[in-house]
């Protein structure tokens, strides 16, 4: 095998173009095999691969230094800069992070995983360059769906007025996650149907250099350009056609089911269900198409996560003009969801949780403190195994401390749906839903809590001694909790079902002072800042002990879950053991 030659990017120059293309097909070949057994991302790495060799081909990494964007279009690069047993070895596929990460090899500049960031990073590489007096190439690649992003047009902006060397390669392949949505990728078909000669082009008009190459997934094309701009003196953009998932036919078809797939999503034993089973994305989508039919002012408004909410192509062709897929966009979502509500629509923004961050001021500024009545749904938040790029464990604690915003945790399927209605129906608040990350749990009766009466928690079961608190996700583990401690404690536990993560019932919890010497609370997040905190400042000042569970503020790193749990003392036995020591 050629790969077998090579160990380095600089290995690369000594391979002639016949052995640089059968290198791009061994190396498929080997991607291929490795996501499908593992899961991860598919088509962006299939698309961005000729580019990434070409690029090792022509530059000199890690001495000019290459910065990816959103990193899922990384694997060819790990597979070139050592780290192709993690692709060529099943016992090493687990060894490294599907994003870049400086601590596995040097050719990596940054830890990236959020979108759109590209071009800023780079700018900096280069502005320190030259402060320094250096004269290496500093190179972005940014792509996928990642331009609409806010950051990306900051960076091109700046990026244009550096009077150096600064190479910006674009990764046209027609498509984000989904399909791509914005006047911006109107400009690239417009500069890709002309070839890169038509007179609007987004790119010049910033004042950059500009190269357009019509056969990205073309290694001798892809390279001549390339060498065209390398050393350059001025900032450019090479702006390159590929084809997402190039070279796998179900890739290349269905461009966005195989953006990020599921283990054994190529196996032919591997068929979908005729009937799927109900859950949480399936709720959603019903409560949903019901009040769309009754309510045109009803509008779905998502940042470009489709798949995250179960959202498929055809129940947003069902939705139609009720339906807004805003790109990679997350500031402008919550400002445009807002905007929404105040002129009497009915927005419905669903994000994914690790994206909340990336729109941390807008919820403060544009949302909360001008009180507009959205309703926000918060998906996979928890504690997780995912990379540290993607950690879903941080919502609590930004979300539930922003003053005028009610976030909402229920623990079945029938206070999810009350929920919904209370939020859909209601004008005072902006209102967030913690959707539950896990299997769908049914209680088989109808909630009729007035959510409007705020901060109210619901004794589930009334004991003495010890309170457990379970939040969200974690309602189970309280339930497993109780249980636990009656059969090793002997003590017949208050259970409680807070479903409300911005505020304390005050009531209840002095009440509690009476017959009980301990409150426990579980929380499916970072105890810094979260609910727990609160319970325990509420009762600072008594004799009252508390128990915060819940994880620590930190970074993980593919931590598998069940080894989280045991750290941060998240089963039922550790849990009665801080019990038991602490009484």
């Amino acid at each position: 095998m050629i790969l077998d030659k090579v160990n380095s990017p600089g290995d690369l120059k000594c391979l002639n173009l016949e052995e640089l293309n059968t290198l791009a097909d061994e190396m498929r070949e080997f991607i291929i095999k490795k996501v499908n057994a593992t899961g991860g991302h598919m088509g962006p790495n299939l698309g961005i691969l000729e580019t990434t060799i070409a690029m090792h081909y022509v530059f000199n990494s890690p001495v000019d230094k290459i910065v990816f964007d959103v990193s899922h279009q990384c694997y060819p690069h790990k597979i070139l800069t050592g780290r192709k047993e993690g692709f060529t070895n099943p016992d090493m596929y687990f060894k490294y992070t599907g994003y870049t990460a400086p601590e596995e090899s040097e050719h990596d500049i940054f830890k990236v995983g959020h979108t759109s960031t590209s071009v800023s990073l780079a700018c900096g590489l280069a502005k320190a360059r030259d402060l320094k007096g250096g004269c290496e190439n500093v190179i972005a690649l940014i792509g996928d769906g990642s331009l609409s992003g806010g950051e990306a047009f900051e960076g091109l902006d700046n990026a244009a007025d550096l009077a150096s060397n600064i190479i910006i390669i674009v990764n046209d392949n027609d498509m984000s996650i989904a399909e791509n949505h914005g006047g911006l990728y109107k400009n690239l078909k417009e500069l890709r149907e002309s070839k890169g000669k038509c007179e609007c082009n987004f790119f010049k008009s910033l004042g950059f250099d500009y190269i357009y190459v019509d056969e990205g997934n073309n290694i001798q094309e892809v390279i001549k350009a390339l060498q065209k701009v390398k050393d350059i003196n001025h900032p450019v953009v090479v702006h390159i056609k590929t084809l997402k998932g190039h070279g796998l036919k179900q890739a290349e078809q269905n461009k966005e089911a195989f953006h990020w797939i599921v283990p054994g999503m190529l196996d032919e034993q591997q068929s979908a269900p005729t009937v799927l089973p109900e859950d949480y994305n399936s709720v959603t989508k019903e409560f949903i198409m019901k009040k769309a039919r009754q309510d045109k002012t009803l509008v779905v408004v998502n940042p470009a996560t489709p798949g995250v909410h179960g959202f498929d192509p055809e129940f947003r062709q069902k939705l139609g003009r009720q339906y807004v897929d805003v790109g990679i966009a997350e500031e402008h979502a919550i400002a445009f969801s807002s905007a929404l509500a105040k002129a009497g629509a009915k927005p419905v923004l669903a994000i994914m949780t690790s994206f909340v961050q990336r729109t941390y001021d807008q919820i403060s500024q544009d949302l909360c403190l001008n009180n507009s009545p959205l309703t926000m749904l918060v998906y996979w938040g928890g504690l997780s195994n995912a990379d540290a790029t993607h950690l879903g464990s941080y919502d609590i604690s930004m979300i539930s401390n922003i003053p005028n915003i009610v976030y909402l945790a229920p623990a079945s399927k029938e206070e999810y749906l009350a929920m919904l209605e209370y939020s859909y129906n209601q004008t005072e608040h902006s209102v967030a839903i913690r959707v539950p990350n896990t299997e769908l749990i049914s209680t088989g009766k109808k909630d009729d809590t007035d959510y409007s009466i705020l901060n109210k928690y619901k004794v589930e079961y009334e004991g003495e001694k010890i309170a457990i608190l379970g939040l969200g996700n974690f309602f189970k583990l309280a339930q497993d909790v109780k249980d636990e401690i009656k059969t090793k404690l002997n003590i017949d536990a208050t259970l409680i079902n807070p479903r409300f993560i911005t505020g304390t019932d005050d009531e209840l919890l002095e009440n509690l002072k009476k017959n009980h010497q301990l409150v426990i609370t579980l929380e499916d997040g970072i105890l810094d800042g979260g609910f727990g905190e609160k319970i325990a400042r509420y009762y600072g000042n008594s004799d009252m002990k508390v128990l915060n569970f819940g994880g620590k503020k930190e970074f993980t790193d593919r931590v598998p879950l069940e080894e989280l749990y045991r750290r941060y003392h998240l089963t039922k036995e550790l849990i009665v053991d801080d019990v038991k020591n602490c009484l």
